[in-house]
């Protein structure tokens, strides 16, 4: 499989529209990656985690600290 050159531009109206009026040739296969952010608010970590924050009950009080003794069983230091 051939790889091309790289060709950047922003979605405009739901369409992209190439940075320096480049065009790929009508049919050619594209792959499409996201490389930056858009005007949207990207919500946080902790937006994203909002249904399980909090629900764990009865967890030791040393878990951050000693998290390798109780997931891996490794000694307490």
């Amino acid at each position: 499989m051939s790889h091309g050159r790289d060709v950047y531009g922003p979605v405009q109206n739901g369409v992209v529209v190439f940075e320096r009026g480049l065009q790929p040739p009508e049919g050619t296969r594209v792959r499409v990656e996201t490389v930056g952010e858009t005007d949207e608010a990207t919500p946080t970590l902790a937006e994203r985690l909002s249904a399980v924050i909090g629900v764990a009950r009865g967890l030791p009080t040393d878990l951050a600290e000693h998290h390798d003794h109780y997931v891996h069983g490794t000694p307490k230091p």
